[in-house]
């Protein structure tokens, strides 16, 4: 669920974006004030902050300061009733990413977050995962647990399981993935090494009742994902 931090001294339009934001889908934390608005954001990286600029005690671009200070990739937007350009110009230049003069539409600015929410997932990394509620492997960041339980794995196995996540349900022979996985490192390597770490995979990856990994004997092996036993 995407966290956005609305910064707003106004208590009825405070309450009334709060309210529609939540409504959207939204995890919505309100802030009247600077100082309540710092505490979140020390205590928690927001996707997005609706930023008013004057607040009773500080400034909404101090807030921005504040913010890009801790390294946080939070987008910018400022709901303000300074509507010149000079001001509209400070806006950017202090990091926002978009700058909404009030009054204005609700409807609108609904969408204009959907907007910058959808533009967001579209230009972000792509991690490479597999996770089925039992066993999750994030290739990215070269992690696995297995009921929630973190799993030791090698990164010669992270890339095996790897091979298989993105070739589920086809039948893999040996000398595909010898090719694929030890080509490359120039290893020295004979037609048993693949189902040696796959041996090792399987007594950390299977239990009793979940099958992962298929042997077609003489041939070579299938992503079966978790198949029940």
């Amino acid at each position: 669920m995407r966290k956005i931090l609305l910064v707003e001294d106004d208590a009825l339009l405070n309450r009334t974006l709060t309210y529609n934001l939540t409504e959207e889908g939204y995890q919505v934390i309100p802030a009247s004030r600077y100082r309540e608005a710092v505490q979140h954001i020390q205590a928690t990286e927001f996707d997005l902050a609706l930023l008013d600029v004057n607040l009773p005690d500080g400034s909404g671009l101090d807030l921005c300061q504040e913010i890009r200070g801790r390294g946080q990739r939070t987008y910018l937007m400022f709901l303000t009733a300074n509507d010149r350009e000079a001001d509209i110009l400070q806006g950017y230049e202090a990091g926002g990413g978009d700058y909404v003069t009030k009054p204005f539409s609700l409807p609108v600015l609904c969408r204009k977050i959907a907007a910058v929410f959808d533009h967001l997932d579209l230009h972000a990394p792509r991690r490479h995962r597999f996770d089925d509620g039992v066993l999750a492997l994030d290739f990215s960041a070269q992690t696995a647990t297995l009921a929630g339980a973190p799993l030791d794995l090698t990164p010669k196995e992270f890339r095996l399981l790897a091979l298989f996540v993105k070739h589920p349900g086809i039948l893999l022979t040996k000398g595909q993935i010898l090719e694929q996985l030890w080509d490359i490192d120039g290893d020295f390597v004979d037609g048993h090494t693949p189902a040696t770490l796959i041996s090792r995979i399987r007594k950390k990856i299977e239990t009793g009742d979940r099958k992962y990994i298929k042997t077609v004997y003489g041939i070579g092996y299938q992503w079966v994902g978790g198949e029940a036993l």
